[in-house]
């Protein structure tokens, strides 16, 4: 095996391409006002590459015991650990010195996210050995996972931690984790069952409804924090919010890849521009 594909295969043990639900970290500073505050972004990044970390150890873990199970899913038997390209003992080393990395750097950014980032980890066991077995509850799980994120990164600057900080995300979330379910269902139909037991207990009908409630709850949480926050003109931003959430479901209900890989939705244009839409006019009403 060359040296770049060792390289790609380490990368795609850890994760890097799932490194984006970590971005819920910078909320609570573009959100305050401080993104331009290099000492609290300066925290924020350690806070984030330390949650990576992090998350990168809990994938390695989770891949470990469910590496037999992946092999019967026609995307996930392609994992390092499930194909067998990278040995047990090695994920076994890297996920140790993850963890480790990860605690040093949320100790740097100091004892609150410590406290998180174990947070996050114990539950990430919690969901791999047990919670996502639970249906319902494995969403739920997930859910707070990025409530977790986006308070760590509140207490990390230490601003107030909005109730809107943590509704919106957990929202956001739920939205893409039964979405994720709704893909997997679709794509593997009576397969399903086999390569994640909790699939058994879920059916297009139930994900779909869960859909539009968790689409509908996401919807007013954004909507009355823009109207709420001390930055009003942010009800501005709702068409450009909703243009991207109404994407994001068609992509579900039409069967797109991106339900069950959201990374991949760099991929789509119309997401894209929306999202550097919405991410400038937002900066803009935020900081000017």
């Amino acid at each position: 095996m060359t040296v770049t594909l060792r390289i790609a295969e380490v990368l795609h043990l850890i994760r890097v391409q799932q490194w984006y639900k970590n971005l819920v970290v910078f909320l609570a500073l573009f959100f305050s006002g401080n993104l331009f505050h290099f000492p609290l972004f300066y925290i924020i990044v350690l806070t984030f590459f330390s949650f990576c970390f992090i998350s990168s150890a809990g994938y390695i873990i989770n891949d470990l015991a469910d590496r037999k199970m992946d092999r019967l899913h026609p995307e996930r038997k392609k994992r390092p650990l499930a194909a067998g390209t990278i040995p047990i003992s090695t994920a076994v080393v890297m996920a140790i010195l993850l963890f480790l990395a990860g605690m040093y750097l949320a100790w740097k950014a100091g004892m609150p996210v410590v406290y998180l980032a174990m947070a996050l980890f114990m539950l990430t066991q919690l969901y791999t050995f047990w919670l996502k077995r639970l249906v319902l509850v494995d969403v739920l799980t997930i859910a707070t996972l990025f409530v977790i994120r986006a308070i760590a990164g509140a207490v990390a600057i230490k601003v107030t931690i909005s109730p809107w900080l943590i509704l919106v995300p957990f929202f956001l979330s739920l939205f893409l984790s039964v979405g994720k379910r709704q893909g997997d269902l679709m794509m593997l139909k009576e397969q399903a069952g086999p390569t994640r037991r909790v699939l058994e207990q879920y059916t297009t009908t139930l994900t779909h409804s869960l859909m539009i409630m968790s689409t509908t709850l996401l919807i007013i949480s954004y909507a009355l924090y823009s109207f709420l926050s001390p930055y009003n003109r942010l009800l501005y931003t709702l068409p450009f919010a909703l243009f991207i959430i109404f994407r994001f479901f068609y992509l579900i209900i039409t069967g797109s890849i991106i339900a069950r890989q959201p990374e991949l939705v760099i991929h789509d244009r119309q997401m894209v521009v929306g999202m550097i839409v919405w991410i400038v006019v937002t900066a803009g009403l935020i900081y000017f």
